[in-house]
């Protein structure tokens, strides 16, 4: 058995996504680990921006007088996501196992990698405008603390973000 991946998402996976994965696993029979956040750590402004740049005026004004989120409700909604993408990926390479991240996203996906000692980190998310072009995302700063690359993947597509 070769060295486990350990996958990040944000988003519940899909066939694109279980396409993705399986090219990347070739055949052979790696064991995935799937993590998904219970909190996404999203900043208000950051998002405010990114939903100006996507031309998406409303969303970025309804966010902005939102209430926080209740931490139960976003970890409800992880666990949610996390078996939706069990599902999706199940039967590929050596199995699949996840579980839900408390605390920061990139330091759950750091942690697993460092633990299991695996070799390779993916993370997939839906793009993120302002993040992404100031490389201030989760797999450049997973990179950045692992050493390691970390391939990013746009979640539903064969898109590929820049990490």
């Amino acid at each position: 058995m070769s060295d486990p991946i350990v996958i990040l998402t944000e988003e519940p996976l899909g066939a694109d996504d279980r396409l993705n994965i399986e090219r990347l696993v070739d055949g052979a029979d790696t064991r995935l680990v799937l993590l998904v956040p219970a909190n996404t750590e999203r900043h208000l402004v950051v998002d405010f921006l990114e939903n100006l740049s996507m031309l998406d005026v409303a969303k970025a004004f309804r966010e902005l007088t939102a209430h926080t989120p209740d931490p139960a409700a976003e970890r409800a909604e992880a666990a949610e996501t996390l078996a939706v993408s069990l599902d999706a990926l199940e039967g590929l390479g050596g199995g699949v196992t996840g579980e839900v991240v408390e605390g920061g996203a990139v330091s759950g996906l750091v942690a697993k990698v460092k633990e299991l000692g695996a070799a390779q980190a993916v993370v997939i998310t839906r793009p993120h405008a302002v993040a992404d072009t100031f490389h201030t995302d989760w797999a450049n700063k997973a990179q950045d603390q692992l050493g390691l690359p970390v391939l990013h993947l746009y979640a539903g597509s064969g898109f590929i973000g820049d990490s």
